[in-house]
């Protein structure tokens, strides 16, 4: 479910909410061989499934910077922001991998606002942890505190 905020006031009033979760996001073979192309990152334990097999997961996963790069289009399903000039991504305090994510795994996104606060230029930043949790999972695949800055 998206939750929709105009203005910097919008934002400071999400301040201790949560958002989420965003819908379930496959991880498939394709998507992962496409970030191998695409960052040269092309380890067998993530392309090339027969191999992986025999490896310590089973099986082939997903990049742990991958599954971070996908928080992005899951966190566009939970906060829509109009009534803003800017937003930018501004970085990630503390980033975390506890889990794999095996190829054929659903993943989502949860969101925790932890932190509204005014910055220069007309600003503020938020500061949210976000989770990356494994569909039949107990332990995320990712967590990481990640800051944010809107500007009107």
């Amino acid at each position: 479910m998206t939750t929709s905020v105009v203005g910097l006031e919008g934002l400071r009033a999400l301040a201790g909410r949560d958002l989420g979760p965003s819908e379930w996001l496959e991880m498939t073979q394709e998507r992962v061989n496409t970030f191998a192309d695409a960052t040269g990152d092309r380890q067998w334990i993530h392309v090339d499934p027969e191999r992986a097999k025999q490896g310590p997961f089973g099986g082939p996963i997903a990049h742990g910077y991958l599954t971070l790069s996908l928080v992005i289009p899951m966190f566009v399903e939970l906060l829509d922001i109009q009534g803003v000039k800017m937003s930018v991504n501004y970085g990630m305090e503390k980033v975390r991998f506890p889990s794999p994510v095996p190829v054929g795994s659903k993943i989502r996104l949860k969101v925790g606002v932890d932190l509204v606060e005014d910055v220069p230029g007309n600003g503020v930043q938020m500061t949210m942890d976000f989770t990356v949790e494994i569909e039949g999972s107990t332990k995320p695949a990712c967590a990481a505190q990640v800051l944010y800055r809107h500007y009107a």
